[in-house]
């Protein structure tokens, strides 16, 4: 009986670290790329190796400069089926759609609908959030600066779904909640902000957010491929597949549908409108005056009002502001898109980058796509991806959970067999074996609660983070469920005297 437990401890054993080396061949192609210095050449290999090492399937790159727009495509826009991203290919800003937003506001405050200093509860009634237990204002140019007190973490009370009600379902999860810092006097960025302002816009128009800014942003700037993702349109088939990285690689990922999040990050757009888009900040083409004045406004920054970020950088009106060398900027990311734009005002120089996964790689790109163009040294990669860091941590975390399974396993099988010469001896194992089911415990109740305490929750984890979390979240609990068992057994044998 022995040697038949002995020998499916040795099997259990065996199959998981057969597992374990399987998994490392497989993605020792993606681990290496990671840990290269990468060729940085020209432009073209600076994209490629970025594209490499964040794992990104697919980028577009549109460049304008004074007036000169160029396109470029880089992978694939379904690795599966081998599509290449192309010109009419379509993608997800994320939050470089804020931008969008914002304009639509500067737009109703400039026909007198509204007024930046307006208060929310003016169109909003039942909006009432608090501060340290006081109800308070919050007004619409708070709002546009991220100075509103929201906290950062608010994303996560934006409910899944596809329905109409879904936005105001999203303001209403965040009427009553407790701002992090009274309104006005810090910035702290919070992507419902820009939700709150779309449901303004519909209050004031009487039309739906998607409807108003097509109306009055896209069609006149003629981008005319571009559309809001609501979950409810028939899906193009020019979309390209969005993905996330697992194990070093990416992973084609349908994501979740937020349409309460539409003004924050879900336009749709493609290389030749964002070249219309890039060239009308810089006062490029035939554009209404209205619409030119608008964005001639959405550039400039009130003190008083913007967002601090840092020395010369301000948050206003859907962009960063580098008031010293007048350039805007923003990046965006959704869960399986990101984005990034730089437009020099100064130099007419503007850069725009999509890709189809949350990832680095369109700023990376976009600055030194930046720097080249200006004749300065292109930065090597940095390690400065979060989603790639945590893919690349717990991928390893996951590694030695599996491993320390195995031992685990194989204690089980084999049975526990403490050796006791005396009562002394008995005494020693019966503390130590205590302690250790104590930190085993704690271990287990850390690992459960741990994305509660950095104001995360299972659902956030799953929707933004590698699947690599997710599995060793798993594989640790079971492994501290098996290392109680174990103590426990221990104790109870060591005090039986057996």
């Amino acid at each position: 009986m022995k040697t038949i437990r002995s020998r499916i401890g040795s099997f259990i054993a065996y199959a998981m670290l057969s597992i374990v080396i399987i998994t490392m061949i497989a993605c020792w192609n993606e681990l290496g790329t990671l840990f290269n210095s990468g060729n940085y050449d020209n432009e073209d290999n600076m994209v490629e190796t970025i594209m490499a090492k964040t794992a990104t399937p697919g980028v577009a790159v549109i460049v304008s400069e004074q007036g000169e727009t160029k396109y470029k495509f880089y992978g694939y826009a379904d690795v599966n089926n081998n599509k290449m991203v192309r010109e009419e290919s379509l993608f997800e800003l994320g939050s470089t759609t804020k931008a969008f937003t914002a304009l639509a506001i500067i737009l109703l405050a400039d026909e007198g609908y509204l007024s930046y200093s307006d208060y929310i509860s003016d169109y909003i009634p039942w909006f009432e959030p608090t501060f340290k237990g006081e109800k308070v204002n919050i007004s619409i140019n708070q709002l546009l600066a991220h100075t509103s007190g929201i906290p950062s973490w608010s994303i996560r009370l934006i409910p899944e779904g596809t329905t109409e009600d879904m936005l105001e379902k999203t303001i209403h999860n965040i009427s009553d909640i407790a701002l992090d810092t009274y309104p006005g006097t810090e910035y702290n960025y919070a992507t419902v902000n820009y939700d709150v302002l779309a449901m303004i816009i519909e209050e004031v128009t009487g039309k739906s957010y998607q409807d108003y800014v097509t109306e009055n942003i896209l069609v006149p700037l003629k981008m005319i491929d571009s559309y809001f993702s609501t979950g409810q349109e028939k899906e193009s088939d020019k979309l390209t597949k969005g993905y996330r990285v697992f194990f070093g690689r990416s992973l084609e990922y349908d994501a979740p549908r937020y349409y309460g999040n539409i003004a924050a990050g879900y336009l749709v757009t493609n290389s030749k409108d964002i070249g219309r888009w890039i060239n009308a900040q810089m006062g490029i083409d035939e554009i209404p005056d209205n619409l030119m004045n608008a964005i001639q406004k959405s550039h400039e920054i009130d003190i008083k009002t913007a967002g601090y970020e840092e020395k010369n950088q301000y948050y206003s009106f859907g962009w960063t502001i580098d008031t010293k060398n007048r350039v805007v900027s923003h990046n965006g990311a959704n869960p399986n898109y990101s984005s990034q734009a730089i437009i020099d005002l100064e130099k007419q120089q503007g850069i725009f980058v999509l890709a189809n996964m949350n990832s680095t790689a369109p700023s990376l790109i976009a600055s030194n796509t930046y720097e080249n163009m200006n004749g300065n040294h292109m930065n090597k990669f940095n390690y400065d991806d979060v989603y790639l860091l945590i893919d690349l941590v717990f991928s390893f975390l996951v590694i030695i959970a599996v491993v320390i399974l195995c031992f685990q396993a194989i204690k089980l099988v084999r049975g526990i067999k403490p050796i006791i010469n005396d009562e002394k001896t008995r005494f020693r194992k019966i503390t130590a074996n205590s302690i250790a089911l104590i930190l085993r415990v704690m271990l287990l109740v850390l690992v459960i609660i741990w994305p509660f305490l950095l104001n995360l929750d299972y659902l956030m984890i799953g929707v933004w983070m590698s699947y690599s979390v997710y599995m060793w979240i798993g594989l640790t609990t079971i492994n501290c469920i098996l290392s109680i068992i174990i103590n426990i057994r221990k104790m109870a044998i060591i005090r039986s005297g057996l």
